[in-house]
Order: C-alpha cells, then sequence, then structure tokens
C-alpha cells in the first residue's frame, strides 16, 4: 500500500502544527520547514480547513493551527479522506475477476491496514519517537537575540 504524496503533506501539516496545537502558523512556514511546494500544500491546508482539521485566521496576525485536540484526530480517517481509492489492484479489467480470490484477500489486507491506523490519533503518532522540530529548516521557537560576546564593564 502507498499512500498519495497529497495524503503525507496532510500528514506533515497536522504533525507540524500538532508540536504546538495552539499557536498560528503559516503555509509558507511549513512548506520551509519541510522544504516542499508551498502551491501544492495551500490545495492540502484548503481541504484540510473544509473537512474541520485545521481552523484558518485571517488577518495581520492570522495563520493556521488545528481545529481540534491532537488527541481528537484520527490517523484512520483522516487518511481515508485525503485519499481518494484504495485500489490494490484492478480487477476491473481482469478477466478473471469473477472467479479470482485474490480481491477477497487484497479487501481484508486493506481493512486490516485501515484498521491498524483507526487504532491511532495525531497524539499518538506525535509521542512515538519525540520532537523532531530539530530536523526541520525552521524552528518553532523563536531563538534568542544573540547576546554580546564583549564583558560587561564597570563603567557601562
Amino acid at each position: 500500500m502507498r499512500l498519495t504524496r497529497y495524503t503525507d503533506f496532510a500528514m506533515r501539516v497536522l504533525l507540524y502544527l500538532g508540536r504546538q496545537p495552539e499557536r498560528l502558523s503559516s503555509i509558507a512556514e511549513i512548506a520551509r520547514a519541510y522544504a516542499i511546494s508551498q502551491n501544492h500544500l495551500m490545495k492540502v491546508v484548503n481541504d484540510l480547513v473544509n473537512a474541520g482539521y485545521l481552523e484558518s485566521v485571517r488577518g495581520r496576525n492570522g495563520g493556521i493551527r488545528l481545529a481540534r485536540p491532537p488527541s481528537e484526530i484520527n490517523v484512520g480517517a483522516l487518511i481515508r479522506h485525503t485519499e481518494d481509492s484504495f485500489d490494490l489492484v484492478d480487477c476491473g479489467s481482469c478477466l478473471i475477476a469473477p472467479a479470482c480470490g485474490l480481491s477477497s484477500v487484497l479487501d481484508e489486507a486493506l481493512l486490516a491496514f485501515l484498521r491498524v491506523l483507526d487504532g491511532y490519533s495525531l497524539a499518538d503518532v506525535l509521542e512515538r519517537r519525540g520532537d523532531f522540530s530539530h530536523l526541520l529548516r525552521s524552528t518553532f521557537v523563536k531563538s534568542e537575540p544573540k547576546r554580546s560576546a564583549l564583558p560587561k564593564t564597570a563603567n557601562a
């Protein structure tokens, strides 16, 4: 089973925003962090907003954030939302499809795959391996201003 890039980008957005669920982030910031196309990400984010996974705040200090807590975002439901098709093979054009048992086996495997994903929330995924923010191209927290290397003098 191979998930589409669309689903990959959707999961990346949710993982990024899930690290600090209350903070507003921009699409440009997320695209830079993952070094991915901002245009593709805009389509994904728009869909996630319309589906109720994300909240969009307009205006000068606007951005996007999770619309609900990470513990309430089910990975299986998200995957079902973002994937167009789960056909593992194209049995519709096969001559032996009416008598073949492979399609029922593949259907069973797909159900098992989705059942596993249904057992996890975004919070579960975020907790599995720890903090990944140091691996992204930008950081979540703005760094402190650099301090002068010169020692303070008594007259200063």
